[in-house]
């Protein structure tokens, strides 16, 4: 029995299925990883974090569970992976920057008013600038009966477990913090855990092809044969891009190359692996980084081989701390190097309303949870300005028929930030044959939040990828969908001039975009446009150009050209 047991598991794929910090979280020298690992046998697996093997004296084994200690003055953050004889797992980003926050367990969380689900004993605490943060979380914590279990120290919060049993206890305390002089705000999470923004089923038919609206393969073709060329030839640059996601499944047809060591020039995707193949972080990664003719996705960076510098697509989450996790994630991946974030998430505050004056029914925050988010945003992009001011978010609009831009209703696509860039939905219309620059070519997404924050729309439907090669995918649709396109391009468009700063991206995505949609006067305070209005100044200012007023559709095949043009100057 116990041989078959062993000849079964080396049969079986190897798969770290998770990687997150354990023990002291604000220990940033001596730092524990803990790894679940499907398909361990009975011998030890070999570690590699990057090019370096770790000592088997820092790795301890609990069943399928792998925990690390790494002396962080001595490693560099990378991809870790394991290997077993013949046998590789996917490789995961292993981050050894220091913003980390806890997720709470089934036992602390609770049902608020809203009837949302709330932690009821970690909160998060940002500290107004002028303190030490650590220094002034710990009087804090001493002063309340609490520990500080986290941080995101760039932005100056902390994270306190409180000693709080139920809602009105955490209230009060919460109540309490708030009004600290040292304390800027206290950030509540509502998700158990956070959910992945996408659109209920409601779907074109298989054969759609909805990527044509925003000239995919044109744009895989110049860059294939235009950087390359005999005249003037470009060395394209490598570049990191990070998604805020959890994992990926490495069983699908799609990613089975990407498994083990990967190296610049090619495409290397780092994620954690999922259980099932049409999850929402495999579908967004699809879109950049999956394999071509294999059935399901098509990833356009994978599609830019091998005329590119390379790219490194890395997924992480850091945690299931909903909001907070996701800026914990942020802040680690671009202090390793990210320069493009694709955000496909967001929330509504409760009570938020459609364009028709329905109720917005999903991913709802209370009032109390979204002005700490807020707050939070707020750091996070005033932090971005100061420290990194060339990386780009990259947001997903949402999809609840509502407007983007309203700051009471809608996080973060409402930020008012040159770093930050929104992305609403389109889809193919129904009926006739029509030239690709018609604007009735594609229409809105009717589930598409919409208005004049929307910088630009992309394609809102792809397909997901697949456990067996050649099949079709089932079709996903959603602005998180449409986002990774769009960071895609970024990414290629950076890759062929670096120099590119974020107010110069969005400038010249307008600049080479398309238009959809009915043409509008900018008088009209109630038009639903998708994006805001085509300008003059975005069409050489020819005010008789039949694209101003019109909502923006991205043309990627153009848009990689004015990058290249832009290696000589941008206007």
């Amino acid at each position: 029995m116990l041989l078959a047991g062993a000849m079964a598991q080396a049969s079986e794929g190897l798969r770290i299925e998770s990687l997150k910090r354990c023990g002291d979280l604000l220990d940033t020298r001596r730092q524990d990883w803990c790894l679940t690992v499907r398909g361990l046998s009975a011998q030890p697996p070999t570690l590699k974090l990057g090019d370096k093997t770790i000592p088997s004296s820092a790795v301890v084994r609990e069943g399928d569970r792998l925990r690390l200690r790494l002396d962080s003055s001595e490693r560099q953050s990378g991809p870790l992976w394991l290997e077993h004889g013949t046998r590789t797992s996917n490789a995961v980003w292993l981050t050894l920057r220091n913003s980390h926050v806890l997720a709470a367990g089934p036992d602390e969380v609770a049902r608020n008013m809203d009837g949302l689900t709330t932690y009821v004993n970690l909160v998060s605490l940002l500290i107004e600038e002028r303190h030490d943060g650590r220094q002034e979380a710990e009087r804090l914590a001493g002063k309340y009966g609490a520990k500080v279990v986290g941080s995101i120290a760039p932005l100056n919060l902390y994270q306190l477990r409180l000693p709080a049993r139920n809602l009105e206890q955490r209230d009060a305390l919460v109540l309490r913090l708030d009004s600290e002089a040292s304390v800027d705000a206290v950030v509540i999470e509502e998700s158990a855990p956070e959910q992945a923004e996408q659109e209920r089923p409601h779907t074109p038919p298989r054969d759609s092809d909805e990527w044509a609206a925003n000239r995919f393969l044109d744009a895989v073709d110049f860059y294939q044969r235009r950087l390359p060329g005999k005249q003037a030839v470009i060395q394209p640059q490598p570049l990191r891009i990070g998604l805020i996601e959890r994992d990926v499944d490495f069983d699908s047809p799609d990613f089975a190359d990407y498994l083990g060591a990967c190296a610049i020039p090619r495409t290397c995707l780092y994620a954690r692996d999922a259980d099932q193949p049409d999850t929402h972080g495999t579908t967004v990664a699809g879109i950049l980084a999956a394999g071509w003719n294999n059935g399901g996705n098509t990833g356009f960076l994978r599609g830019l081989e091998p005329a590119s510098g390379g790219f490194e697509v890395i997924v992480e989450r850091n945690s299931d701390a909903g909001i907070t996790a996701n800026i914990a994630a942020s802040v680690n991946l671009v202090e390793d190097g990210v320069r493009v974030l694709n955000w496909s998430w967001g929330i509504h505050r409760v009570g938020t309303r459609n364009a028709k004056g329905d109720e917005v029914d999903s991913l709802l925050r209370s009032g109390l949870a979204m002005g700490g988010y807020e707050e939070l945003l707020e750091e996070f992009f005033l932090w971005l300005r100061k420290s990194h001011p060339d990386v780009l978010v990259v947001n997903s609009a949402g999809n609840g028929s509502t407007f983007a831009g309203t700051d009471d209703y809608r996080l973060p696509s409402s930020f008012i930030t040159e770093q930050l860039l929104v992305v609403g939905g389109h889809q193919r219309a129904q009926g006739g044959e029509r030239a690709v620059d018609d604007p009735a070519f594609a229409v809105r997404r009717s589930s598409s939040n919409m208005d004049m924050r929307v910088d630009i729309t992309a394609a809102a439907c792809t397909h997901a990828s697949t456990l067996e090669a050649g099949q079709p995918g089932a079709v996903h649709c959603g602005t998180s969908y449409a986002t990774p396109m769009v960071t895609g391009l970024v990414a290629a468009m950076l890759s062929i001039n670096p120099n590119l700063q974020p107010e110069q991206v969005r400038m010249l995505l307008r600049r080479s975009a398309m238009s959809i949609g009915d043409q509008h006067d900018f008088e009209r305070m109630d038009a639903e446009d998708l994006t805001a209005p085509i300008l003059p100044s975005e069409r050489g200012y020819q005010l008789g150009d039949k694209d101003v007023g019109r909502s923006a559709r991205l043309d990627m095949q153009k848009a990689l050209d004015l990058a290249l043009e832009s290696r000589e100057r941008v206007r």
